[in-house]
């Protein structure tokens, strides 16, 4: 997710470290160098020329130039101003004062739209909601039967008449879902390969029949800028108060996100992050705007590991990562928990300075395959040895990479991450901390 783009600014940024006091010339090599970045990962270009004239507008109002912290304040214009582009602030779900909440889905066909209405469905049943799904894609073949199947699993009633029209079904599913004194509908609608008008006509008359609350356009990441004039068509039609991208950990660009919004006035909801039925996440513009820069989300981390561990667990672990000072036990500890909270990949990406410490051909690689090597070398250390890495000369490594069946070599590379993360999240930590500070004088 937008992996090329943190690389790319992370190397931006960390070549202006190095320099210390900044010249004219370096803002402005770094400011073309953002723009590239940003075209490259598909950002909309009319986007991204408004987005670096207000980077540039910010730079030229603060006095960087000769000053030791010009690069801190250079990263902090561009995350507020990411931030921005991004949306701001979260975008709450409009719940109706009369239930039942109607949330309208739609989309073209293949963007994922059937599994993401039962991926929101478990998440409001998360928030204490009680939703019922409504099978009102009649056009594509099995999509009913795919929606049963997928409410099945999630534990959700679905509604289906299969021999009525799409508007009937809505209607009859939403008196159904007040006779059950149910909290919300999510009303799953036909895609098209391209946007057409019967394909809004009948939209429409589906929104007619239900009055939703939440009318969501679910977008496939992977089709670029084209997402941005999907959206455009759709809002014109239909007033969507959201939309929702899937895909995302397919996508190593996924400038669209950045671009929708901006270009569209409809703000990201939620981000879909896997295949699995809990990959759904709620879109927070500063989390994505702070992981887009390589500080990682360690809010993020923390939500997900309360839904599967302790609060006290939850809070040790932030305090770990926040600090840098985990040990191998932490480390096994955490690659437990990871394994409960969803794709190892897309976990180890919200952890600060972790995606730039590994190279990119390593991180598109990690399954849990290679996390087993990863455990086996751990377990294959004495507790005295997980807790203190400092005492692993050459014999003791030697001795593990043989009980865990790797290689020296293996060995190495484990211990220098764990050398490599505790530095870079020390290194964030205080980096957030001086922005706070720059923040508070602002």
């Amino acid at each position: 997710m937008l992996d090329s783009l943190t690389r790319r600014l992370g190397g931006v940024f960390a070549r202006l470290r190095r320099k210390g006091r900044l010249s004219e010339d370096d803002v402005a090599e770094m400011l073309r160098e953002v723009r590239v970045a940003l075209l490259e990962a598909d950002v909309n270009f009319q986007v991204a020329k408004e987005f670096m004239a207000k980077v540039k507008e910010k730079a030229v109002g603060e006095e960087l130039y000769g000053s030791l912290n010009a690069d801190q304040t250079l990263i902090r214009i561009v995350r507020d101003e990411l931030t921005e582009l991004l949306g701001g602030e979260e975008t709450r779900f409009q719940w109706s004062p009369a239930p039942p909440t109607v949330v309208l889905m739609c989309g073209l066909q293949g963007s994922g739209k059937t599994t993401t209405c039962a991926k929101l469905a478990l998440w409001l049943q998360r928030q204490g909601k009680r939703p019922m799904l409504a099978a009102c894609d009649l056009q594509r073949p099995a999509a009913v039967h795919q929606l049963e199947v997928l409410g099945e699993q999630v534990g959700v009633p679905v509604f289906a008449e299969p021999s009525s029209d799409p508007p009937s079904v809505a209607r009859h599913a939403l008196e159904r879902c007040r006779h059950l004194m149910l909290d919300v509908l999510v009303v799953d609608t036909a895609g098209r390969l391209t946007i057409d008008e019967p394909l809004m006509a009948e939209l429409g008359a589906v929104s007619s029949a239900t009055k939703p609350s939440e009318v969501l356009l679910v977008l496939d990441s992977t089709t670029g800028q084209e997402a941005v004039n999907v959206a455009n068509a759709f809002h014109e039609r239909l007033a969507l108060t959201g939309a929702i991208f899937t895909k995302l950990d397919g996508d190593t660009r996924g400038g669209a996100v950045l671009s929708v919004r901006q270009a569209t006035g409809v703000p990201v909801r939620f981000i879909g992050i896997g295949e699995q039925v809990e990959a759904l996440d709620i879109f927070y513009p500063d989390r994505m705007a702070e992981r887009i820069l390589g500080f990682g989300d360690i809010l993020g981390i923390i939500e997900k590991a309360e839904q599967v561990i302790e609060k006290d667990q939850a809070e040790a672990l932030q305090g770990k990562l926040r600090s840098g000072g985990f040990d191998f036990d932490d480390m096994l500890s955490q690659i437990g928990m990871m394994r409960k909270m969803g794709p190892l990949k897309n976990v180890m990406k919200m952890i600060p300075g972790l995606a730039q410490a590994i190279p990119e051909e390593a991180m598109g690689a990690i399954d849990d395959r290679k996390v087993d090597r990863l455990e086996a070398i751990m377990l294959s250390m004495t507790r005295k040895e997980r807790a203190n890495p400092d005492i692993l000369n050459g014999s003791r490594r030697k001795r593990i990479a043989a009980g865990s069946g790797t290689s020296v070599e293996e060995v190495n590379n484990l211990v220098k991450q764990l050398y490599e993360m505790r530095k870079t999240m020390k290194q964030v930590g205080k980096m957030q901390r001086r922005m706070k500070k720059f923040g508070k004088r602002r």
